[in-house]
């Protein structure tokens, strides 16, 4: 057994600069691709104006209709513009400092437990989106492997722990410095075999669950949330002369709405009654929408825009001769022809 920890000893530092070394190009990317957040965020365009179209917020608020586990938090912060503004901005702060750490090999293994971090948030909350590709799924599970592997690595010699770890400051607390910047770990070989192999279970199970929460990607039919647009119409009434109802989009492409050119009042058999088409609904005031979170139900050139994460309610003039006996529905028409419909509670009926 002494002989065995002694062998242990002698090979882990040689084993730790070869790991290092050899995972330097995988440390500098995944550095890069968190501070380039905040270069193309602060620096190349400014994304932290909450009246700018191009708000970080309202991409933030594209996550909340099928986000895992975060939801509430989500939700609440786009119910809070001025909490939003802070969090994105801290959020912003800690992929610049998190980016630019691991670039330089600075304290590399807590900035490593930052991209683990970071990439969770980003799988949780946004694993589901991707058009084409299971993309933002894809970023944020290759994120939390590389965070774990760089821990276990740490910079080497071709990071500035390298040099801090010759001073007399560093070398007088070497295991704790180890724990946060990095060089060998104190674990002996059979230890470090275990965190490796946990950790590898660990992140193969969370790769295996989301994959098939988020997309169906384990067993069963496959499924792409990101493709189609899909609304919840819900809440619908009739009073006077004026129909109401909510509309929360849910589903879709998140770089555009989903565009409703008619929306139509039908009776048990599927006539219609009344409606709007596309050029009265790009006409109606802003006042005809009670917007719940950052993204926006508004009028459009060509009708009712819904962007991804908007929940309202939407209020219009519904002049009717008389409300007719029997069942009512209201059906909005997406630019694609897809329908969705919800039944209509009449004014003074239970």
């Amino acid at each position: 057994m002494k002989e065995e920890h002694s062998h242990d000893s002698a090979v882990q530092p040689d084993a730790y600069r070869w790991a290092a070394v050899m995972a330097l190009p995988l440390r500098l990317v995944v550095g890069w691709t968190y501070f380039s957040a905040f270069w193309r965020r602060l620096v190349l365009e400014n994304k932290l104006i909450p009246d700018d179209p191009g708000y970080i917020g309202v991409k933030f608020n594209h996550f909340l209709p099928n986000a895992l586990g975060i939801k509430p938090v989500i939700e609440y912060l786009v119910t809070h513009p001025s909490e939003l503004w802070w969090f994105m901005a801290a959020f912003t702060v800690i992929e610049f400092l998190v980016g630019l750490m691991l670039m330089l090999g600075l304290l590399t293994r807590l900035a490593s437990v930052g991209v683990f971090c970071l990439a969770l948030g980003i799988l949780l909350g946004s694993g589901w989106l991707g058009t084409t590709c299971l993309d933002e799924w894809q970023i944020g599970i290759l994120g939390m492997c590389a965070g774990l592997l760089l821990f276990l690595t740490g910079g080497g010699s071709c990071s500035l722990d390298g040099r801090l770890s010759k001073l007399p400051c560093c070398a007088r607390r070497s295991s704790l410095f180890a724990w946060a910047g990095s060089g060998p770990l104190p674990l002996g070989y059979g230890r470090m075999a275990r965190v490796s192999v946990w950790g590898a279970v660990f992140m193969m199970l969370v790769t295996l669950g989301t994959n098939q929460f988020f997309h169906g990607g384990v067993w069963g039919p496959l499924h792409n949330k990101s493709v189609k647009p899909l609304l919840e119409v819900s809440g619908a009434s009739l009073s006077g002369q004026e129909l109401s109802f909510n509309v929360f989009r849910t589903e879709g492409v998140d770089t555009y709405g989903s565009f409703l050119v008619r929306i139509r009042l039908t009776d048990g058999q599927g006539n219609t009654l009344w409606k709007m088409e596309a050029d009265q609904l790009s006409a109606l005031p802003p006042s005809a929408m009670e917007n719940a979170y950052l993204a926006k139900v508004k009028p459009g050139a060509f009708g009712l825009v819904v962007p991804l994460g908007a929940r309202a309610g939407v209020t219009l003039p519904a002049a009717l001769p008389a409300v007719p006996e029997g069942p009512l529905s209201v059906v909005l028409t997406d630019v694609s022809g897809k329908e969705w419909s919800a039944p209509v509670r009449k004014a003074g009926v239970l």
